[in-house]
């Protein structure tokens, strides 16, 4: 239904991109944009026959943008990708959840779910200028897999021993 949309648009000269419903229209100014919009929507409804959420429809700065996880932002007078802070902090929410100290899982389990969720999440991304993120997001998931190790270390093991940190070392 929407290649119609797609074919208008480009009739009328303008830059855009489109993922299944979400469409991003890219103009010089705000005037233009709210132009541009005010012309489409009836296009969409009256000829299309589609209804367009009035609530997620926006004339906004493109650095404002998320748009299927990704934000964009201007880099000597280029746009780029970057990973958007909300998509950042789903994963790091994930992340959190294969880490917690309560969680029943073994080590092993846990680096292959690690390692499912951060190269599937990388893979997804790989456009996107994230190379100070990824740092960032190491360093803080290797902090949270030493709190399992160090919890790990402190628990009583069954047979009457202790873990590495105080008490009895064996008997």
């Amino acid at each position: 239904m929407l290649n119609e949309c797609d074919k208008e648009l480009e009739r009328r000269g303008h830059r855009f991109v489109r993922y299944a419903d979400d469409m991003l229209i890219f103009c010089q100014s705000r005037r233009a944009a709210e132009r541009v919009l005010n012309s489409l929507i009836p296009f969409i409804e009256k000829k299309l026959l589609l209804r367009v959420n009035r609530e997620k429809t926006q004339v906004t700065y493109a650095g404002r943008v998320k748009y299927l996880g990704d934000s964009f932002y201007l880099y000597k007078g280029k746009g780029r990708l970057r990973v958007h802070k909300k998509s950042t902090e789903k994963l790091k929410s994930k992340i959190k959840e294969i880490t917690a100290r309560s969680n029943g899982m073994s080590t092993d389990q846990r680096k292959k779910e690690l390692n499912y969720l951060i190269k599937g999440w990388v893979n997804y991304f790989k456009l996107a200028d994230m190379k100070t993120l990824l740092v960032e997001l190491d360093e803080w998931t290797r902090s949270r897999i030493r709190r399992v190790t160090w919890k790990r270390w402190k628990r009583r093991i069954p047979n009457g021993t202790y873990g590495a940190v105080g008490g009895r070392l064996s008997n």
